[in-house]
């Protein structure tokens, strides 16, 4: 049972490296990020929707295009 348990947690952390490559935990990171700055007091502003943050990462990087594979 020890190596089945071993062997979940290398997928599972397999699964969130992978997740950070990719850019798929951005939003989650952005969440952190702005609530961290919150109960700082550094930030007013309201916390964007998923939707809103990934329509506002996509114009971004459309607008300001750097080195990346596709």
């Amino acid at each position: 049972m020890a190596a089945l348990a071993a062997v979940r947690r290398g997928a599972r952390d397999l699964a969130t490296i992978w997740r950070g490559v990719v850019g798929e935990d951005a939003y989650e990171r952005y969440r952190a990020h702005v609530e961290a700055q919150r109960a700082e007091g550094d930030v007013d502003h309201p916390l964007m929707t998923e939707r809103e943050f990934w329509r506002d990462r996509t114009d971004r990087q459309d607008a300001h295009p750097q080195g990346r594979c596709c």
